[in-house]
């Protein structure tokens, strides 16, 4: 235990991925905030105008961050978003090509899964469970690193 702590006693992070919204969704939804700075614009006055601009950007800011997903691996776990499971509940991890990743995102579904994917990236991971306490079966997760992540957690399994 004592060689996956760091020196402060925290777990060592062995891998970490940050998922982040791409620019051009950003932008989309800044240009939709902006027409809605032109109708306050042409309803009111300039000061009204500026102080919607100066909000709506601020709450792009605040939405950026909250479309960011996290995916990090230490020795013990794996924590997706604000999800999270002992590495010793893993029974496979399984690479998905962007068809099988829409697939199993749609079609192939199974309710109970546990889906921490993003819209924007076609490629993840299945992670197969093995809790019998648990329901779910399996976790999908979108990733750009599928292949590192795989590869990362076979090694911990």
């Amino acid at each position: 235990m004592q060689d996956n702590l760091d020196h402060m006693g925290e777990k060592k992070v062995i891998l970490r991925e940050v998922i982040r919204p791409p620019l051009w969704i950003l932008a989309f939804i800044y240009l939709m905030f902006l027409s809605l700075v032109v109708a306050v614009w042409a309803a009111f006055d300039n000061r009204a105008a500026i102080f919607t601009g100066i909000a709506v950007t601020v709450l792009l800011i605040f939405i950026a961050l909250a479309m960011k997903s996290e995916i990090t691996i230490d020795s013990q776990e794996i924590h997706i978003g604000k999800a999270h499971i002992e590495l010793k509940y893993l029974d496979s991890v399984e690479v998905l090509t962007p068809a099988q990743m829409q697939l199993l995102r749609t079609r192939d579904a199974d309710p109970a899964a546990y889906l921490g994917i993003k819209f924007w990236i076609s490629t993840g991971v299945k992670i197969t469970l093995k809790d019998p306490r648990d329901p779910t079966p399996y976790l999908l997760i979108s990733s750009k690193k599928s292949e590192e992540l795989t590869n990362t957690l076979y090694k911990l399994l």
